[in-house]
């Protein structure tokens, strides 16, 4: 169950950035059947934001789910969409290859919440959302601006609109999807989230979250959905493939510590990427995990990942090995 909510998520979600042309472009035919076949797969709760190819993500996924009474659906506030007919052609803008005529511009407050839930539902031709967070707050994406964004949410009615949203039943909760841990530790006692969307803040690689930010979750009834659990890329890639970490080609201390884990898992005979995602689910605050997802392979691969068995014994070499935190819950621990 996600905080107070009611709304129980699947422990496995699916990822939607590149349904957005995120680094690459797909044509509409291929991200339809991308979608239908994580339907077909039993994938039930599929994340989104108007970040996502400024529009496309939404606009494709709900054109999949569309009539479907058995989808949560999550999707992101703080950027509204504004037309701009200088954009024609699909190159790289913000990661994305796209040519949706829009410029996105931030807007953390009551009115632009507002808005951007509304655009929202347009783009995805849904009745509801169930979920919103709040996108990209914080000092990484913001800089120095970022203390003017979270004077909008907080005297600025952000965080009131999402509150108010919220009562009347339009969404069944809202937190942030941020990919750092200090803003949500600092903007939590402005309102109640019921979720956190935490994006490689919590993985194999990285367990600093369990220092401050869970135990305030759990003080809270917050849950924490998982994004990022491959820290993009290098949990799935591996180290001989000059993985990605963070965004970044990964430095030789990521790719050193993956090379010891790759052996751990070779000594147990179970694949890397499967122990990243049995990893961030066996702590109690995690809801679920949405791995980002980009074709038909890819909804099979990860669907057989989800259910990869893993023997107690490489998690016991895994701890002895100190190639996690001591205090990390493990898969089977307490069961």
């Amino acid at each position: 169950m996600v905080g107070q909510t009611g709304c129980v998520l699947p422990e496995l979600g699916f990822g939607a950035a590149a349904m957005g042309n995120l680094y690459a472009a797909i044509d509409d035919a291929s991200a339809a059947a991308t979608l239908d076949a994580a339907l077909s797969a039993g994938f039930r709760y599929f994340d989104t934001a108007p970040h996502y190819g400024r529009g496309l993500s939404e606009r494709r996924l709900g054109d999949a789910v569309r009539g479907r009474q058995d989808v949560i659906v999550s999707t992101k506030v703080g950027r509204l969409m504004d037309p701009d007919a200088s954009i024609t052609d699909d190159r790289e803008r913000d990661g994305f290859h796209t040519a949706m005529p829009f410029r996105p511009r931030y807007d953390y407050s009551y009115d632009g919440i507002m808005r951007s839930h509304e655009h929202s539902l347009q783009r995805l031709g849904l009745a509801r959302a169930d979920i919103l967070f709040v996108h990209d707050i914080g000092r990484v994406t913001h800089g120095e601006a970022d203390a003017r964004y979270r004077e909008q949410l907080i005297a600025g009615g952000g965080f009131r609109a999402l509150e108010s949203l919220r009562d009347q039943g339009a969404i069944s909760g809202f937190g942030l999807g941020v990919n750092e841990v200090e803003v949500c530790l600092d903007l939590m006692d402005a309102t109640r989230f019921d979720v956190i969307l935490l994006a490689g803040r919590y993985t194999l690689l990285e367990q600093g979250a369990l220092d401050a930010l869970f135990p305030a979750c759990t003080a809270a009834g917050t849950s924490i959905v998982v994004g990022g659990p491959y820290n993009s890329g290098i949990l799935a890639t591996g180290s001989a493939a000059a993985g990605r970490y963070n965004y970044a080609p990964a430095p030789e201390a990521v790719l050193a510590k993956v090379r010891a884990m790759e052996a751990v898992a070779a000594r147990h005979h179970v694949s890397l990427p499967a122990t990243a995602l049995a990893f961030v689910l066996a702590h109690p605050l995690v809801a679920s995990v949405i791995p980002g997802i980009a074709d038909p392979q890819q909804v099979s691969d990860t669907m057989r990942l989800y259910a990869e068995p893993i023997p107690s014994a490489f998690w016991a070499e895994l701890r002895a090995e100190g190639l996690v935190r001591p205090d990390a819950p493990l898969p089977g621990e307490g069961a």
